[in-house]
């Protein structure tokens, strides 16, 4: 989970999240979105996918992203134990 923190703490990443959202995009696609270089945009993609947060497919010649909403929920769940741990510290 440490990975998906560590990707979630860039702009850059959150943004083609937000971007993912939407649907499935290709990494030309998601380029259009931003003002930097290829190489750059598929070294956060390449981030986010380590972290497992976005997953990948190949669909002819274009390599489509998608979000892993499993990995959001597990996150989710997480932060959801951690505050209610914090509600339950707090009562004492």
């Amino acid at each position: 989970m440490n990975d998906a923190f560590k990707a979630l703490a860039d702009p850059t990443r959150r943004k083609i999240l937000d971007l993912l959202k939407e649907g499935d995009l290709s990494a030309g696609e998601i380029a259009e979105h931003f003002e930097m270089t290829k190489p750059s945009i598929s070294n956060h993609l390449s981030l986010l996918k380590q972290a497992e947060l976005v997953r990948d497919e190949r669909r002819g010649q274009h390599i489509v992203y998608s979000l892993n909403t499993t990995v959001f929920q597990d996150v989710l769940k997480w932060i959801m134990d951690l505050q209610d741990a914090g509600g339950r510290n707090e009562e004492r």
